[in-house]
């Protein structure tokens, strides 16, 4: 049986504080649990020794429970653990003890004859807490095992080794501001490594080190709360707080351990807004566009995110209507726009009343406010040289095709919109009206046709027509004009194709051999409709006849039977189509008939085609014939060429006679009226006495003549001269034989558009030379140069 002996050493029993466990000796454990080590007392171990006696085990003669040890051992030589002790060693070293298990031989050693323990390496219960090992006892001779193994454990004891420590340091937290005191913030925890059940190592109270006296720390659970009420984020919004955590219970020599906890304090709406100026100067350009920005006006607010958004709005002032105002998301600024154009003429100023709110307010903080203000902006409109204005932003217009060159079909009238209210002048965009179809007048507006219109080649037209100042050109206006042409019956209808019918010549009477039907280019309101009959020189046809459907076609019948090839194969038969138009228009239509021979079920066998295709072959004669016709149709094609040619060539005429085409060339400037030596005056104050020239060169066909042998000039208007003009202008166009010559244009009236009226030096023979030139100077910028040359100057008097 095994027995186990303790040592008599009192101290290296004590000391190293081991415990020998038995079997059923329980008051033997009971120091070694407490955590106290005290001597056994000499009873006790003869108590022992007579129990170990009354509990033998056959099969086993030994059972181990456990050893303690205490971590950390800091001395040079081996920590001893304990003994191993069988009943069977007698101290002659015949018995042999063995050690296995975990970290036997590496941690711990056993002297195998005395059965002392060991531990060889430093021991951390942080590390490990225990070590399971088997022990044996075997014969050293035989190696025969003299007990059964058996397993015991050795505990590490616990010593107050480690410091609280912060796994999850350092903290962030935020708490809002002006929070209650005792809000709660974060909590921190800390660990400590050492064994909790074993004395107060691992035993942690927590104290606030920094951050007094704006927060506090529960000492057991390590929750961290406001200590101090009204904390302003605007005054100061972040605080660094160090936590101590203390084992062995706060008490002095335990270990510490700090963290830092970094506190944000979070924005709450407790600061109105204000605007940093009561009153606000803006200016607007009158001819700024809608939607275009005026100005910007904002509202302080010191609080942040959600708490500082603003919305902007107008509560008073005299342009409501005017102005609009918008809150930009991202800067929170007022920004206020143009909602309606402006005008200097009609308004110059405008005074509005803004307002700036919180829309996200806190009712705990209502008493701060009101969370609003108001600021005042004035608004004034410059004015700017705008271009000219249409009374309509859009004319739409209906003329029939048939209207004359010249007719005014519209006035479009515009005005200078400011203060001055220039002259304007008007005119066409030659890209909205390429054709050249229409003419504005320059001073009156009055939109007039200047070529023939025709519905079926152009139905609509869409021109622009502009409005200039006559002061500053820069300034222009334009407007759309639309003009639809409506239709006027100048179509007659046609065959919509060529008809050719075929009759055979077993084809019996009243058979239909053609349906025709016809088309026409007018589109008259109530639809078309045609009507077909036979012309007047077919109305008594004894072979055909016509239906007319009444549905805008109509048949052809056969009137009788028995067609024959060889008495007449082809049939010409004029048909009359007329529509139902005002003024009524007609045409007529040809239908070839060609008779063939067909079989009995009607299906055309052979027809007679000696009309349509040349003989195969000609004689040589007919060849020569052929030739000979060409050869003279091109002589007489070169003979009109060149006496077109010999035409068109200019004649040569006395240079003091021709008063048409002199080119005259000035070295110098020229000496007005006096100088008459280039051309003779006369002619020039007496355009017809030079008609006598011209009518010696009756091919020119000067046109311009005509305007003072036929017009009746004094009697004539403004109107009737523009038609007459665009008449002839459009007549030079459309004649390509005109000759491209130069001729004397004579106007015995001048335009009612120029502010300095008649320009003209003919008849002006006898002149003031005291006349006074000052009105040059208010004709504007074209009379600056004769303002300059002819005007008088302080000082110097007249300038000549």
């Amino acid at each position: 049986m095994w027995t186990s002996e303790r040592m008599s050493n009192a101290k290296n029993w004590l000391g190293l504080g081991v415990s020998l466990y038995f079997w059923g000796l329980m008051d033997l454990t009971t120091p070694a649990l407490s955590g106290s080590a005290r001597p056994l007392a000499k009873s006790q171990e003869d108590n022992l020794s007579d129990k170990l006696l009354l509990h033998q085990r056959m099969k086993r003669s030994w059972v181990w429970n456990q050893f303690f040890v205490l971590e950390e051992y800091t001395g040079t030589d081996p920590l001893y653990v304990g003994k191993l002790h069988s009943d069977m060693d007698r101290g002659d070293g015949s018995i042999k003890y063995i050690l296995s298990g975990e970290g036997a031989g590496i941690v711990f050693t056993i002297d195998d004859t005395t059965g002392d323990i060991h531990a060889i390496q430093r021991l951390d219960r942080e590390e490990r807490s225990q070590y399971t090992l088997r022990a044996q006892a075997l014969d050293r001779r035989t190696g025969r095992p003299m007990e059964p193994e058996s397993e015991f454990i050795i505990k590490i004891q616990d010593i107050n080794d480690n410091e609280p420590k912060f796994l999850d340091g350092p903290y962030v937290a935020s708490v809002p501001e002006m929070s209650p005191v005792g809000t709660s913030v974060i909590q921190v925890t800390a660990t400590d490594a050492d064994d909790p059940t074993y004395g107060n190592s691992a035993r942690v109270i927590y104290s606030i080190l920094q951050g007094q006296p704006y927060f506090s720390v529960d000492s057991r659970t390590g929750l961290i709360r406001t200590a101090l009420m009204n904390m302003d984020r605007e005054a100061k919004d972040y605080y660094e707080v160090i936590i101590q955590a203390k084992d062995m219970g706060g008490q002095l020599g335990g270990l510490a351990g700090t963290t830092k906890v970094n506190i944000t304090l979070s924005d709450v709406n407790d600061n109105p807004p204000r605007f940093p100026q009561k009153h606000y100067q803006m200016s607007v350009l009158e001819s700024a566009s809608v939607s275009s920005t005026v100005g910007r006006v904002v509202a302080k607010d010191l609080d942040e995110g959600i708490n500082a958004e603003m919305k902007y709005s107008f509560v008073d002032g005299d342009g409501l209507d005017v102005f609009d105002i918008n809150t930009d998301p991202n800067y929170q600024v007022g920004i206020i726009t143009v909602r309606k154009p402006l005008s200097f003429e009609s308004k110059k100023s405008y005074t509005l009343k803004v307002e700036g709110t919180n829309p996200h307010l806190e009712m705990r903080f209502l008493n701060l406010g009101p969370f609003r203000d108001t600021t005042t902006v004035h608004i004034s409109v410059e004015d700017v040289d705008e271009p000219p204005v249409f009374e309509s932003s859009f004319y739409f217009v209906e003329v029939p095709e048939d209207v004359e060159i010249g007719t005014t079909i519209q006035i479009i009238s515009a005005s200078d919109p400011d203060v001055t209210n220039n002259s304007i002048r008007y005119s066409i965009d030659r890209s909205s009206d390429p054709g050249r179809f229409f003419y504005v007048d320059i001073a009156t507006g009055a939109l007039m046709t200047a070529r023939p219109l025709d519905r079926e080649d152009l139905s609509w037209h869409n021109i622009t027509v502009l409005a200039v100042e006559l002061n500053n050109p820069s300034q222009v206006g334009s407007v759309s004009v639309t003009v639809k042409v409506l239709d006027v019956n100048d179509n007659a209808p046609q065959f919509s194709r060529f008809y050719e019918a075929f009759v055979c010549e077993n084809a019996k009477a009243g058979q239909l051999i053609q349906t025709v039907s016809a088309v026409d280019q007018d589109d008259p309101q109530g639809g078309q409709h045609f009507y077909y009959s036979l012309a007047p020189e077919a109305a008594n046809n004894p072979n055909f006849t016509l239906r007319d459907n009444q549905d805008n076609t109509a048949w052809i019948l056969t009137r009788r039977s028995g067609f024959r090839q060889h008495e007449q194969n082809t049939f010409y038969l004029p048909i009359l189509i007329a529509d139902n138009g005002h003024p009524m228009l007609s045409s007529t239509g040809t239908l070839t008939v060609h008779v063939c021979g067909c079989d009995d079920d009607g299906v055309v066998m052979s027809c007679n085609a000696e009309a349509y295709i040349l003989p195969v072959s000609l004689s040589r004669g007919a060849l020569t014939a052929i030739l000979a016709c060409i050869f003279v149709l091109l002589v007489l094609v070169l003979l009109i060429l060149s006496m077109r040619r010999h035409r068109k060539q200019p004649y040569i005429i006395d240079e003091e006679e021709n008063i048409h085409e002199n080119i005259v060339r000035y070295d110098d400037e020229g000496g007005g009226e006096e100088d008459t030596e280039a051309f003779d005056i006369a002619a020039m104050w007496n355009p017809r006495e030079a008609q006598v020239v011209v009518k010696s060169r009756q091919e020119m066909l000067p046109e311009i003549e005509s305007l003072s042998r036929y017009v009746p000039q004094t009697c004539i208007t403004d109107n009737n001269v523009h038609n007459y003009v665009l008449a002839k202008l459009y007549e030079a166009d459309m004649d390509l034989w005109a000759p491209p010559f130069d001729s004397l244009q004579t106007y015995m009236f001048e335009g009612n558009g120029s502010v300095a009226e008649s320009l003209s030096s003919l008849q002006s023979v006898t002149t003031d030379s005291d006349q006074s030139y000052d009105y040059l100077t208010d004709w504007g910028p074209r009379f600056k140069k004769l303002a300059e040359m002819y005007g008088v100057t302080e000082g110097n008097g007249a300038l000549w």
